[in-house]
């Protein structure tokens, strides 16, 4: 064979290579609203970055025939290629070819960037799109999941790792997005559960569709399984896109300094009447952090789960920080076990990574009653409670109101080794509030007083003592629990030169093998 008719036989498998299972299964997967694996790709990178891997590769099967269906690359398109000029590796599973199912060849393929991208230190992204486990290739393909899985579990804590779902992911494909850091869904034509509607028709009796039991909208606001979910598959990759902005490569690397104009010592004279003089009104957290991040640019994670609280990134002079509010506005910004465990999951993600925590503190106490103590809610209060003291990062507390009991405590309070621990003139620092106090310090009293007009009298004499004594900061203050009174206005300026401060904070974790947190 002539040199140029082997450079033509190259450049013909490529083409086929790049055509997945065909042209009538690409127009498929378009009408059903649904980009095909190198398109994704090509949105998710940077133009002309992307470097592929065993293109060539096909499954090696003969069970049920197998071999005389065959397509070059086996269902996954993967490499390499940069975010806004950072390197990442991807894997993005192909529907056009046997529905995206996982053959062992397939497995091999996405192992294979991965330990990659753990060499190198660099993140990877995984676009998932697959009926699950190849059936014709029986254990085989049930060890190609269990070799991703240890993969997922040795790369946590060392590489960011994102999975995307743009259509099913079911059975034993739901655990790598599981195991990696951030899940992102479409939408539309998206799903994840462990089985689906006609297997749980069979065992349950439950008469359930594919997107009452798996779609987005279930897993962004039931379960929390996804972070974040997209109007469309653009708009989810550009989320991503958007996310690894906030993100260092690995574990080793601190997150990219994002230069702004915006002045470290801006006053937002919004924030000193921004806390409503009725400490039981509701007001919007997110007011609080528009006003102090960088360019009022905040991505919040989880926006649609347990709602009590928020997360999420933003800039503070030019530095990536996670930011961790109770919300008012939501269940009075109480704590419970949805709250704490979205809360201590993130706070965990930013210490391994090597991002600040920045947390604004607003919490009435734990959520009460059978519904939540039945659900553990002492566990999961643990957990935020564990990775807040864990955590060796930088870390900044704001109390602007309410901070009452244990939920004080598990908010990074100076006891968990905050690093610096501000509050507003506002700020209500206590075992509790003044009327459940009361009932505990003078119950004996008042069950002696029978006119109703005196009790209400000495009540309010006696809330109005408590308040003047504990609810204000300059109680925790006189102890050291908290550093400062600052005035709201100036918030964003303290808490940026607190940062700044903290740059070289050096912090430490006694020897062990790894801790037991309470999951």
């Amino acid at each position: 064979m002539a040199f140029e008719e082997k450079i033509k036989e190259l450049l013909d498998r490529r083409g086929e290579a790049k055509m997945g299972g065909g042209q009538k299964r690409i127009d498929a997967q378009h009408e059903k609203g649904k980009l095909t694996a190198r398109e994704r790709i090509t949105l998710l990178l940077d133009p002309g970055s992307f470097e592929e891997f065993d293109m060539f590769l096909t499954h090696r099967c003969t069970n049920f025939d197998m071999q005389k269906q065959s397509y070059l690359g086996d269902g996954v398109v993967t490499g390499y290629g940069t975010i806004n000029g950072r390197q990442v590796y991807v894997f993005a599973q192909d529907f056009t070819v046997f529905g995206g199912s996982l053959s062992e060849t397939m497995a091999h393929k996405i192992c294979k960037v991965m330990d990659q991208a753990m060499k190198v230190g660099a993140p990877v992204i995984g676009m998932n799109d697959s009926g699950g486990a190849r059936i014709q290739e029986g254990v085989s393909s049930l060890a190609g999941f269990g070799e991703i899985f240890e993969r997922n579990i040795m790369a946590s804590g060392v590489i960011p790792q994102i999975s995307a779902i743009f259509g099913p992911c079911a059975g034993g494909s739901v655990y790598s997005p599981a195991l990696t850091d951030f899940i992102f869904m479409s939408k539309e034509n998206s799903y994840m559960f462990l089985t689906g509607p006609k297997v749980v028709k069979t065992v349950t009796g439950e008469d359930v569709t594919t997107e009452k039991l798996g779609g987005a909208q279930v897993h962004a606001t039931k379960s929390g399984v996804t972070h974040f979910v997209g109007d469309t598959e653009e708009d989810t990759i550009r989320m991503i896109r958007d996310l690894m902005g906030y993100l260092p490569s690995n574990n080793f690397e601190e997150a990219p300094y994002v230069p702004t104009e915006d002045p470290v010592d801006r006053l937002e004279d919004s924030l000193n009447s921004l806390i409503p003089d009725n400490p039981n009104e509701p007001y919007d957290v997110k007011d609080v952090i528009y006003a102090v991040v960088d360019d009022g640019r905040f991505l919040e994670v989880h926006s649609r789960f347990a709602t009590n609280i928020v997360v999420g990134f933003a800039h503070m002079g030019g530095m990536s920080v996670g930011i961790v509010a109770n919300q008012p506005k939501s269940m009075a910004g109480v704590l419970d076990s949805n709250a704490s465990r979205k809360a201590a999951r993130f706070v965990r993600f930013c210490d391994a990574f090597n991002i600040p925590i920045v947390t604004f503190v607003d919490v009435p106490g734990f959520l009460p009653g059978t519904g939540q103590e039945y659900n553990g809610v002492i566990n999961h209060g643990a957990k935020l409670l564990f990775a807040y003291g864990e955590a060796t990062v930088p870390k900044v507390a704001v109390t602007l109101r309410k901070a009452y009991g244990g939920a004080h405590i598990v908010m990074s309070c100076k006891q968990l080794r905050s690093d610096i621990n501000y509050a507003w003139p506002s700020a209500q620092i206590a075992v509790m509030g003044a009327s459940g106090a009361i009932d505990v310090l003078y119950g004996r009293q008042l069950k002696e007083i029978t006119d109703p007009e005196e009790k209400k009298k000495f009540i309010a004499e006696k809330e109005k003592e408590y308040n003047d004594q504990f609810s204000n900061p300059y109680y925790a203050a006189k102890f050291g629990y908290i550093d400062d009174v600052i005035e709201p206005r100036n918030t964003r300026f303290r808490v940026i030169r607190a940062l700044q401060a903290l740059a070289t904070k050096k912090d430490s974790l006694p020897i062990k093998k790894h801790c037991n947190i309470p999951l």
